[in-house]
């Protein structure tokens, strides 16, 4: 290491790998300095910050490592396949009508909110709202809400199929980490005070006290100690799909373009249809849900979602490695957006969880299903109850076989404001 920047990608990942072990280690320390570290600061937003200052100082080389493209086409899909195997659509009818009507209320929250405050800000700053090509912040508002719909995984989808320039996606990162966790921190909150809300929204909250003794009963049912045929299989069932994935999505990408002239003239809006990359999700996404309706399901015993969480995160460093946090403070307006965002989406969960009756428990897990994710959803719920926690991560991958459509659209409609 005589030369700087770094530019061997096996130094690199060991160096992104250091970072992460560093952040979940230190994360893990429940006492002194680092507990009131981690109150205040995301692990999330330390996964993503410190890689990003090891390329922003010039200690690796970013645009000459090939770290973010193997995340993105090769553990992204396997870890969205790990991570919807064990979605049981059966038990998520069976939450009740009202989780599910809060789950989707905060998805169309998120869906609508983004092209409304993309025209609010407009109408008095179009300069923040602004840019061409790649540097077009729609792009850019585009991953924040694959990341509040779906997470991480839904959040680079939308990276790599919109093209953002990625010099500029440490603002998006930011506006996406500090909305959705002040969010989360209103939540919380609210826990602490769940019996006066529910008394004020007028739920009837018996239905949740079933479904904690449900929610035990099967959680306890297919734990287990995984064994190397386990992960074996896993292994197996990840990367076959993914290999089907890249082979499908690359070939119907190709038969669209070829056929269809909306698709294949890049000024057209549908033309983000034929990349391949969002092929290969939807497909992958596919291959999860139906390894769902099979025995395969029960690996999540094993540790399925885990997996596809640690392929998740080291996404996230790769992403980070991206960012240059020297450009950060070029558009602070970008907050604004965020806010106003977070605000339509807060706004109509109260209204509908205030018309329907929702207990606060269904408005508080099924926003974090989709701002949050897997990452926060488990979180929340096992602040009302323990036993609780696996339907937060029910949600949450139900928000993950979403998320990619969601937002899609989305980003379309926001595509569509900015030309308003």
């Amino acid at each position: 290491m005589n030369q700087l920047p770094i530019t061997d990608d096996t130094v690199i990942f060991g160096l992104l790998a250091l970072c992460l072990g560093f952040v979940f280690y230190t994360s893990s320390i429940k006492t002194g300095f680092w507990k009131k570290f981690y109150t205040i600061v995301p692990t999330v937003l330390m996964c993503y910050l410190l890689p990003a200052i090891l390329a922003s100082i010039g200690l690796i080389d970013e645009p000459s490592s090939k770290s973010y493209f193997i995340a993105s086409r090769y553990l992204l899909p396997a870890a969205l396949v790990l991570m919807t195997l064990s979605i049981d659509l059966k038990a998520i009818s069976n939450l009740g009508s009202k989780a599910l009507i809060m789950f989707l209320t905060g998805t169309i929250g998120i869906v609508i909110g983004g092209p409304i405050a993309l025209l609010i800000v407009a109408s008095f700053s179009p300069e923040t709202v602004g840019g061409v090509g790649p540097d077009a912040v729609w792009r850019g508002l585009s991953t924040i809400a694959g990341s509040w719909i779906g997470g991480g995984a839904n959040q680079a989808a939308m990276l790599e199929v919109f093209q953002y320039n990625p010099k500029n996606y440490s603002g998006m990162v930011l506006v996406d980490i500090v909305m959705a966790n002040i969010w989360m921190a209103v939540i919380l909150l609210g826990v602490g005070k769940s019996k006066k809300i529910d008394r004020w929204l007028k739920a009837d909250t018996s239905s949740i006290e079933t479904l904690k003794k449900t929610v035990s009963d099967h959680a306890a049912k297919i734990a287990r100690i995984p064994s190397l045929q386990d992960y074996i299989i896993l292994l197996c069932l990840a990367f076959t799909a993914v290999g089907i994935a890249h082979f499908a999505g690359s070939h119907f990408s190709e038969f669209l373009k070829n056929n269809f002239e909306v698709i294949r003239n890049p000024e057209k809006i549908l033309s983000s249809l034929g990349s391949k990359f969002l092929w290969m999700v939807v497909i992958a996404t596919a291959i999860g849900i139906g390894l769902s309706f099979t025995k395969a399901k029960n690996y999540e015993g094993a540790g399925a979602s885990k997996i596809g969480g640690m392929f998740i995160y080291i996404l996230v460093a790769t992403i980070g490695m991206k960012m240059d946090l020297t450009r950060i403070d070029e558009n602070p307006g970008l907050i604004l957006v965020g806010f106003i965002w977070i605000l339509i989406h807060a706004g109509l969960l109260i209204l509908v969880a205030k018309l329907i009756k929702a207990p606060f428990f269904f408005l508080a897990v099924g926003s974090q299903a989709n701002v949050g994710g897997a990452a926060s959803a488990p979180v929340v719920a096992a602040e009302f109850h323990p036993s609780l926690t696996s339907v937060g991560i029910l949600l949450a991958v139900f928000g993950y076989v979403i998320g990619t459509g969601g937002a899609y659209l989305c980003a379309i409609l926001m595509e569509i404001a900015s030309k308003v």
